[in-house]
């Protein structure tokens, strides 16, 4: 009985929805057909106040058809709107009334819009991004301001700004919508003007916030970030939201300088503030790439990455990528930078996910022929400790990368040539000392290799048999050993065949396993 009265009810307001539908088309056409209908708008706006769905979804197709069709026929004022209020001057015709009062209706449901972008259901969202962002097209094409602008080509910047303003929200994750908003970030005008907009707003929010930009409002300001596409030449420019056939020549969203120079700008307003450790990595992860490449001044950057090296951890890990870029290719000058590098290198690095771009990069730094010997041989020795408690996938990287070392500079094969084995005990290396020029390196010796020739794995001790033979003059590849994993390796193992394998056992002799046990003179096994 219950489950019928629900279907019942299901069907009833399904009718209800469909005659709701009927009525809205209905009132278009009226509305559309003769100005004597123009009231039937305020039924059209009550309904995107609707508590279902797929009637709000409908008032909002029919709000797209209704005003696209007005603005097409420019019967919107254009100007400057006076107030609602307020009572037009005697010298308004009767036709500037009429228009008015559309355009008054335009921008209440333009309101109404907005609030929407913040609907429960996604599908309604979306729906309303798109409704806007062709208002934005049709605003463009057929202006609402009767201004003369330069090079008769004007954007609705003012219709963006509501649309990012409500897409970068204080306490409401907007990442969803703010992925499907990334569609249009591919026009050259809306990537231009999404970006002064967004610098305007975290400005406003950090002047409410204290000097402190809430977590959500973070990340959905660094989701958007993260979906522009720069582009690389200016040549391919050209691809507006708003179109107009007039020359845009000295338009600035033509111009790469100019998307450079706002790009920088928003990305510079939103790093000066203080982020979490998640997002710190997020921003580090791309910053290499897609970020310095696309800003006019790199160099700028030099205050954000000097302070996240100085973080440590993970967060130091990422933050030599970008600092590899500025010193190699803006001569940025970092006076404790190797110090810096030295003090990365913990049993901890061996463990991380970005162990593979640390150690390429590390490599990087180190391939240097003019770096002080104490230099490198702090390296090597540091290295060669924390070996000891690698695990073999690591080792096999590892030990390979202290011998290039040697090999790029003669002088610390000192280190594996000293005729003292030494041991942990009598080693004169402080392994706790952070400064490397003070670390003793170069009285040591790397005993830790010989050690590790006696480890369980077959491959590491090959490789560490390296150093009880001469190094030849050729580097090791490690590029492919970077990334290798436990799994990896136990793969490896796996595939190999062996002919015999050797067992170190002694075979039983006697019933007790004794030599001379008198039950071996008279059984056999």
């Amino acid at each position: 009985m219950a489950a019928r009265k629900a279907k019942h009810a299901f069907r009833s307001q399904a009718t209800q929805s469909d005659a709701e539908r009927q009525d809205l088309d209905s009132k278009l056409a009226a509305v559309l057909e003769s100005r004597g209908n123009a009231n039937a708008v305020f039924d059209i706006l009550e309904h995107l106040e609707s508590k279902k769905e797929d009637v709000v979804q409908a008032a909002i197709r029919t709000t797209s058809k209704l005003f696209e069709v007005l603005l097409e026929k420019r019967e919107l004022y254009i100007g400057d709107l006076p107030a609602e209020d307020d009572s037009p001057p005697d010298t308004c015709s009767a036709e500037d009334k009429y228009k008015m009062w559309m355009r008054n209706r335009y921008n209440s449901c333009v309101s109404c819009l907005l609030d929407l972008l913040q609907y429960s259901s996604f599908s309604v969202q979306e729906l309303v991004l798109c409704t806007l962002m062709k208002f934005i097209q049709l605003e463009g094409k057929f202006p609402l301001e009767n201004s003369e602008w330069r090079d008769s080509y004007r954007f609705p910047r003012e219709l963006l700004k509501f649309v990012v303003d409500n897409l970068l929200q204080e306490e409401a994750d907007c990442t969803l919508l703010i992925t499907r908003f990334q569609e249009y970030l591919e026009y050259d005008d809306v990537r231009y003007y999404t970006m002064t907009v967004t610098t305007e707003c975290v400005s406003r929010i950090q002047q409410k916030n204290k000097q402190v930009l809430p977590p959500v409002f973070q990340t959905n300001v660094f989701c958007l970030l993260s979906s522009i596409n720069m582009p690389v030449e200016e040549s391919t420019l050209g691809n507006f939201l708003v179109t107009k056939n007039e020359n845009h020549e000295e338009w600035k969203p033509s111009k790469l300088k100019e998307q450079k120079r706002v790009f920088e700008r928003v990305w510079m307003s939103f790093l000066k503030h203080q982020l979490s450790v998640s997002l710190y990595k997020k921003v580090l992860l791309i910053l290499h790439e897609s970020i310095l490449p696309h800003m006019s001044k790199p160099s700028l950057m030099i205050d954000f990455l000097t302070a996240a090296y100085d973080v440590g951890g993970a967060i130091s890990l990422l933050a030599l990528n970008g600092l590899f870029i500025l010193i190699h290719q803006h001569n940025l000058e970092y006076p404790d930078f190797y110090k810096k590098l030295y003090s990365l290198l913990e049993p901890s690095v061996f463990h991380v996910k970005y162990r593979a771009r640390f150690f390429h990069l590390a490599n990087l730094f180190l391939s240097s022929t003019h770096l002080p010997v104490y230099l490198v041989a702090a390296f090597a020795k540091r290295l060669a400790r924390l070996a000891l408690t690698a695990p073999p996938q690591v080792l096999l990287m590892i030990i390979p990368f202290i011998c290039n070392l040697i090999r790029r500079h003669p002088a610390c094969r000192v280190l594996i040539h000293r005729p003292s084995a030494g041991d942990l005990v009598t080693d004169p290396y402080i392994m706790e000392e952070q400064d490397p020029a003070k670390s003793q390196a170069l009285e040591s010796c790397l005993w830790e290799l010989e050690v590790l020739q006696q480890h369980y794995h077959g491959d590491v001790v090959r490789a560490a048999n390296v150093i009880s033979r001469a190094l030849s003059a050729q580097e090791s590849d490690v590029s492919g050993l970077l990334e290798m994993s436990s799994c990896e390796l136990f793969d490896k193992e796996m595939k190999k065949k062996f002919k015999s394998v050797p067992l170190e056992y002694e075979p039983v002799r006697g019933l007790l396993g004794l030599k001379s046990d008198i039950t071996a003179e008279h059984f056999t096994f």
